[in-house]
């Protein structure tokens, strides 16, 4: 349930009063995703891998359509996604990672320059680069954001990276 579903007619638009049509995604071919995951922050950047590989299995992804990579942190997340975009080894990107606030402003040249550069590499290729980069105050948050279930940001992120892929498909 969405939190906006209380909204009236946030669940829905009534597409033939304004007589548009609605365009989803239908993947027309398996589809192949790519996820890099930083090794910094581990436990929690494991989690979050786990809940994107269950999404993807979910969502029908073939094992051996998914490909995932390692890097050191989340500034290595861009360039690792240039070079699978850019590679055409993939048809979507699911970037994930976990930086937790400390005492120095190098917290947020990480969150923010990974989160540029990954918008970056998904503007100049035309390939969905969903970013699953946790950014976060506390390990108490990063442990939330990264547990079993819905609330899994590694599993929103992929949901997110298949459904722009779909998309893409039906658009190109």
């Amino acid at each position: 349930m969405s939190p906006l579903d209380h909204i009236e007619g946030a669940s829905g638009v009534d597409l033939e009063r304004y007589e548009v049509t609605r365009v989803e995604g239908v993947a027309k071919r398996a589809l192949r995703v790519a996820v890099i995951a930083s090794r910094f922050n581990a436990p929690v950047v494991d989690a979050l891998v786990a809940g994107a590989l269950d999404a993807l299995s979910e969502a029908g992804v073939a094992k051996d359509h998914v490909t995932l990579l390692r890097v050191p942190g989340a500034w290595e997340l861009p360039l690792a996604a240039s070079w699978l975009a850019r590679g055409k080894r993939c048809d979507a990107v699911v970037a994930l990672g976990c930086v937790v606030r400390g005492e120095t402003s190098h917290y947020d040249v990480i969150v923010n320059e990974s989160a540029r550069g990954l918008a970056q590499v998904a503007l100049e290729t035309g390939v969905p680069v969903a970013n699953g980069v946790l950014a976060c105050e506390n390990e108490a948050q990063a442990r939330a954001r990264s547990g079993s279930g819905e609330t899994n940001k590694g599993r929103e992120a992929a949901r997110a990276a298949l459904e722009m892929a779909k998309l893409r498909e039906v658009l190109a």
